[in-house]
C-alpha cells in the first residue's frame, strides 16, 4: 500500500479519538462533579485541561514525526491516550481528573497532527484543502454524535463509563493503526537544530502565522461556548442536565454541514473568498447569540440556532485555513501541522478561559466568540495580501 492509497475513513478514525476525548465528557460534567464533590468552575477546567493537554502536544509531535516517521509516533500518542483515559476513569477527586484529562489529550493531539500531516503527505497538488475537508467531515461527525452518547452512558452507567469506551476505543485505533497503517513519510529531518530552524521558518512566515492565527480564531473559539454550555443551559436555562448531550449535538451539525460544503466548493472557490464568507456566517451567528443575550431574550432555541449558524462558517474555513498554512513548506509538514494544532489549541483555551470570567457564562462566551471571529477576518485579509504582494511567501 502506497501513501497515495490510503484511505480517507481511517485517517478519520486514527483522528477523531483526540477530539472525541473532549466532547463526550462534556454532558457529564455535572453528574461528575456532584460525586467528586466538586462545584461547576472547577469541573470546566477539565475541559480547560484537555484543551491546554492539546496544545502543549501537538507541536512536540509534529518535529518528532518529521524526524522519525508518522507511524511509530502516532502508536507511542495513541498508547499514551488510552493510559490516560483508563487513569482518569478512577480518579477519586477532581484535581486527579484534571491531571489525567491532560494526559489524555497529550496522547489524543497525534492524532490530530498526524493525521493532517498524513493527508498533505499523501495528496496531489491541488487536492490537500478538498481532502482535508472530507477528513473533517468524517472528524465532526464522531464528535458531534459524541455529546448525545455521553450523556447517555453516564446516565445510564455513570460518568466513569465515558472512559471505559475511550479507552476502547483507544485500543482499536491501536490495533487499526498498527495493522493497515503504513509510513507515509517519505524522507527523515535532519537532526538536532533542524527542527527549531524548522520551527524558525514557519514563525518567520507571516503568511503562515496569519492562516494559523485566523484559523484558530475561526474555530476553537468555539471553545468558549462548549466550556460554558452546562453552565449556560442547566444554571442559567434551568434545563435538564440530561439534555446536555443533545444540545451540544445540535450545535455540532453546523460544523459537519460547514465541512461537506468546503469539500464541495473548496476546488471551486478562491481560498480567499471562501475563508471570507465563511467568516461573515460565523459573525452572523455570534452576532445573534449576543444580541439575544443582551436583549434578555436567551433561550434554548435563540442559542442552539445562533451557535450552528457560528459552526457552520467555522466548518467552512478550517480546512481551506488549514491547507494553505501547511502548503508553507511540505517538507515540513508536520512541525507546521503540529504548530498549528498547537497554537490553535492554546488560543481554545485562552477562549474557554476567558468565557469562564464573570457572573453571566452566556455573556462572557457571547463576546469572545463575536471578538474571535473579527480577529479572524483580520488575520485572513493580512494572509491574503501577503501573499498577493509577495507569492514567494507563502
Amino acid at each position: 500500500m502506497t501513501a497515495r492509497k490510503i484511505p480517507l475513513w481511517l485517517l478519520g478514525v486514527v483522528t477523531l479519538s483526540g477530539s472525541l476525548g473532549m466532547h463526550v465528557f462534556v454532558p457529564a460534567l455535572p453528574l461528575a462533579g456532584m460525586e467528586l464533590g466538586a462545584d461547576p468552575r472547577a469541573m470546566q477546567w477539565t475541559i480547560v485541561a484537555y484543551i491546554v493537554g492539546m496544545a502543549v502536544g501537538q507541536p512536540f509531535y509534529g518535529p518528532i514525526a518529521d524526524r522519525w516517521g508518522r507511524r511509530p509516533v502516532l502508536l507511542a500518542g495513541l498508547a499514551t491516550f488510552v493510559v490516560g483515559g483508563a487513569s482518569a476513569g478512577l480518579a477519586t477527586g477532581v484535581h486527579g481528573l484534571i491531571a489525567f484529562r491532560f494526559v489524555q489529550a497529550l496522547g489524543g493531539s497525534a492524532g490530530l497532527v498526524l493525521g493532517r500531516a498524513i493527508v498533505r503527505d499523501s495528496a496531489i497538488a491541488g487536492e490537500a484543502a478538498s481532502k482535508l475537508a472530507l477528513m473533517n467531515l468524517s472528524m465532526t461527525i464522531g464528535p458531534g454524535l459524541a455529546p448525545l452518547v455521553g450523556g447517555a452512558i453516564a446516565t445510564l452507567l455513570g460518568w466513569r463509563a465515558i472512559f471505559a469506551v475511550l479507552t476502547m476505543v483507544g485500543l482499536a485505533n491501536l490495533a487499526c493503526v498498527y495493522a493497515l497503517l503504513p509510513e507515509t513519510r517519505a524522507s527523515r529531518a535532519d537532526k538536532g537544530p533542524s527542527v527549531l530552524l524548522g520551527y524558525g521558518h514557519l514563525l518567520r512566515s507571516r503568511p503562515y502565522l496569519y492562516y494559523t492565527i485566523g484559523g484558530g480564531c475561526a474555530t476553537s473559539s468555539l471553545y468558549a461556548f462548549i466550556s460554558t454550555a452546562p453552565l449556560i443551559f442547566v444554571h442559567q436555562l434551568h434545563k435538564d442536565p440530561a439534555n446536555l448531550g443533545f444540545y451540544l449535538t445540535t450545535t455540532a451539525l453546523g460544523l459537519s454541514a460547514g465541512a461537506l460544503a468546503a469539500n464541495r466548493i473548496s476546488r471551486r472557490v478562491a481560498v480567499h473568498r471562501l475563508l471570507g464568507w465563511a467568516t461573515l456566517v460565523s459573525l452572523l451567528g455570534a452576532g445573534t447569540f449576543l444580541a439575544s443575550v443582551l436583549a434578555g431574550e436567551l433561550g434554548v432555541a435563540v442559542t442552539l440556532s445562533s451557535i450552528a449558524v457560528f459552526t457552520f462558517g467555522a466548518g467552512l474555513a478550517s480546512p481551506s485555513a488549514l491547507a494553505e498554512a501547511l502548503g508553507v513548506n511540505p517538507a515540513l509538514a508536520g512541525s507546521a501541522s503540529g504548530l498549528y494544532g498547537g497554537l490553535q489549541m492554546a488560543s481554545g483555551a485562552v477562549f474557554a478561559a476567558l468565557a469562564g470570567l464573570g457572573s453571566n457564562p452566556a455573556l462572557a462566551a457571547a463576546m469572545v466568540l463575536v471578538g474571535a471571529v473579527l480577529a479572524s477576518q483580520l488575520c485572513f485579509w493580512r494572509a491574503e495580501r501577503l501573499q498577493a504582494q509577495a507569492p514567494a511567501l507563502a
